[in-house]
């Protein structure tokens, strides 16, 4: 398996979803960055299921350990390890799963790579699960891009087929504490959470949008051609489970227009050069060009559905008929804008100190 990412600052996941822990090491970041468990706290509990519409029974305290890297609130330049503990695990609901693989899921392929000597338990190392370790990789990337002026944020777009209009750039970046789903128009919202619900009460389960911009961005990040920053961003959103698109700026609606219109005019802004709009999403040539970063990714519904699908009995290859029990989400989309917002940061981190924009010893 490769569960490492990045080149300099490089992130480590370990863990699997019934195993005794999650977490993360990172490996690269500079010395002298503010972490603390308070921080990690905040960030954790974003992800968590509590209170949050449609999202599973399984509730995890989330309780993070800084094993080592970290001396006195800082960063000391070590490799950081982190973890959290998992301990409200129930395994029974997954002993068919090894010859009944579940629609949407890893399953059967997992079981194909690895010769039946992979975990199953949860989904294993393909659970939503290890991302608890993205999340705190992701605290102590955005607390280093916070030493060169770079904010990141994410919101919900959609859900449901329910879009949300966002009115500004800081709505958006107050749509996290506006209400439960993270979302910056509360009408949006609120219709949202019905197409959630409805979806539950029906065994069912629905997917969305989410949103995530990088605002102090420098002009510069960006190692073209293979580690340009839609790359490494786009490397770094992918290794999220769940999520099957990604998009920069205007994406693909601007393969409905003309050049006339895509193009983003430079002005002068102050005494800095700036665009017009944005619909390159921050991004020339695969290198940042000054203007906030822009990026949406698609998680798609949950596979875990109490709906009866159809999938084959490995041992006798015949057909079966399978509804998922357990404990899943109906909507995972409001719990993954901190997921998302963490693989933004951490990207963004290994392209800052790529660039030499980010020091190794920070003050």
């Amino acid at each position: 398996m490769s569960s490492s990412i990045g080149r300099i600052f490089v992130v480590t996941s370990l863990g699997e979803s019934h195993g005794p822990y999650v977490g993360v090491v990172v490996d690269g970041c500079p010395a002298g960055v503010e972490v603390d468990e308070s921080l990690l706290e905040r960030d954790l509990a974003r992800r968590r299921a509590v209170g949050q519409t449609g999202a599973t029974p399984r509730s995890e305290p989330d309780v993070p350990r800084i094993i080592s890297g970290v001396l006195k609130g800082k960063t000391t330049g070590a490799p950081i390890c982190m973890l959290v503990e998992n301990v409200n695990v129930r395994s029974d609901a997954y002993s068919a799963v090894s010859d009944t693989p579940r629609p949407g899921h890893a399953d059967y392929v997992a079981r194909e790579k690895y010769r039946g000597l992979n975990d199953p338990r949860g989904g294993g190392r393909f659970s939503g699960r290890i991302t608890a370790g993205f999340v705190m990789a992701g605290t102590v990337a955005r607390e280093a891009l916070r030493t060169i002026g770079i904010e990141v944020f994410a919101h919900t777009m959609a859900i449901g087929g329910i879009s949300a209009s966002v009115p500004s750039l800081q709505a958006a970046r107050d749509a996290a504490l506006l209400n439960e789903l993270s979302c910056a128009d509360s009408n949006a919202a609120s219709r949202m959470k019905e197409a959630v619900l409805q979806a539950a009460s029906e065994g069912d389960s629905v997917g969305g949008v989410i949103e995530t911009i990088a605002t102090g961005v420098p002009v510069g990040l960006g190692e073209p051609v293979f580690d340009s920053v839609e790359s490494v961003l786009a490397h770094a959103f992918y290794s999220i489970p769940a999520v099957k698109g990604v998009e920069f700026g205007a994406g693909f609606a601007v393969a409905g227009l003309r050049g006339s219109t895509s193009n983003d005019p430079f002005i002068v802004s102050g005494d800095r050069i700036s665009t017009a709009k944005n619909d390159a999403g921050g991004i020339l040539g695969g290198i940042s060009q000054g203007m906030p970063v822009v990026a949406r990714v698609a998680i798609k519904p949950t596979a875990s559905i109490a709906v009866e699908q159809e999938t084959v009995r490995l041992s006798t290859l015949t057909p079966e008929r399978i509804a998922v029990t357990g404990r899943h989400d109906a909507c995972i989309v409001p719990r993954a804008v901190v997921v998302v917002e963490s693989m933004m940061a951490v990207g963004l981190c290994d392209l800052a100190l790529s660039a030499g924009v980010m020091q190794r010893v920070v003050k």
